[in-house]
């Protein structure tokens, strides 16, 4: 009886972990922002500039830090959320032109990217 006690205790911590995990990382398509953009007031209030590494997401909280991963290449920044969007149906973030050109995505618009979420605030 011990050992299934010990048995559902691990079970239910990997369950734990994984779900932690899966709400904490996203897949899908990231774009980034048009020039026309620059200068703009972001939802969060603050001004938009494409050479900072901000990005928008539909619903993490304004000053998450998030690694977006290109898995096309495996490059990644870390950006910060100031912004709501994006508005593409299939789309998941919307990046500063800066953080898209670390990724090495300018050229072609979108890439499949991952998401790590590093810190809520």
């Amino acid at each position: 009886m011990n050992q299934l006690k010990r048995f559902s205790s691990f079970f239910f911590l990997v369950i734990l972990v994984s779900q932690a995990y899966a709400q904490n990382t996203e897949t899908g398509l990231a774009s980034f922002y048009n020039d026309r953009f620059e200068g703009s007031l972001t939802a969060s209030g603050a001004v938009f500039e494409q050479g900072k590494m901000t990005a928008a997401h539909r619903t993490l909280p304004f000053h998450t830090r998030v690694r977006v991963t290109n898995l096309n290449n495996k490059k990644s920044v870390v950006v910060k959320i100031n912004d709501r969007g994006p508005f593409v149906k299939d789309r998941i973030i919307d990046l500063s032109k800066a953080a898209a050109v670390k990724l090495d995505f300018v050229n072609e618009g979108v890439a499949k990217v991952t998401l790590e979420v590093l810190s809520e605030k």
